[in-house]
């Protein structure tokens, strides 16, 4: 009996030291999560600018992309008092030049993902320099608005429906009470 009472303190021990092991190794990774999230802006390259009307789940850090390819990062966002536009800037990389009537879409990586901004050229000879503003926009869409106005639709329409066949020829006399049978 005392070889089993002498085991179970250094089994207890080892089993502590493994927790804390455990505990300070997610520690760790939760600070360098942290840490980590705040570099990912990328501010080489030039700056641009675009007014949207809306844009949500876009946030500094998010990607901007040209044909599908990361070409630059959001910088920063803000609201413009007197316009009340979201106000973003970002950057994209020095080797591509973007013609002058180029547009910029905030867009969604999938149904769930987050957004980023998809750049469209133009088609003018003028490129654009840093700093300017990119002037043809589309913010972005919801899906909580594209559900609704679905919705919506459908229910107006069922709505429609139920009033045209309520209020259409009335059934004739040897026909009253089978539009009630299956």
């Amino acid at each position: 009996m005392a070889s089993v009472t002498a085991v179970k303190p250094r089994r207890n021990s080892i089993e502590l030291l493994t927790g804390v092991l455990v505990l300070v190794l997610l520690g760790l990774m939760l600070i360098a999560a942290v840490v980590g999230e705040g570099r990912k802006t990328d501010t080489t390259g030039y700056r641009l600018h675009a007014d949207f009307s809306h844009s949500d789940g876009l946030g500094v850090g998010s990607d901007v992309r040209l044909a599908g390819i990361t070409v630059g990062q959001v910088v920063s966002e803000r609201v413009n008092p007197a316009t009340f536009q979201a106000e973003v800037t970002f950057t994209v990389r020095p080797d591509i030049k973007l013609p002058t009537d180029s547009a910029a879409i905030i867009t969604s990586d999938s149904l769930l993902g987050g957004k980023y901004i998809a750049l469209s050229p133009g088609g003018n000879d003028s490129m654009m320099a840093a700093d300017a503003t990119i002037s043809e926009t589309q913010g972005s869409i919801s899906l909580e608005q594209l559900l609704s106005k679905f919705i919506f639709s459908v229910t107006d329409t069922l709505t429609r429906a139920n009033k045209d066949a309520a209020g259409g020829t009335p059934p004739a006399a040897g026909d009253a009470g089978k539009a009630d049978l299956p």
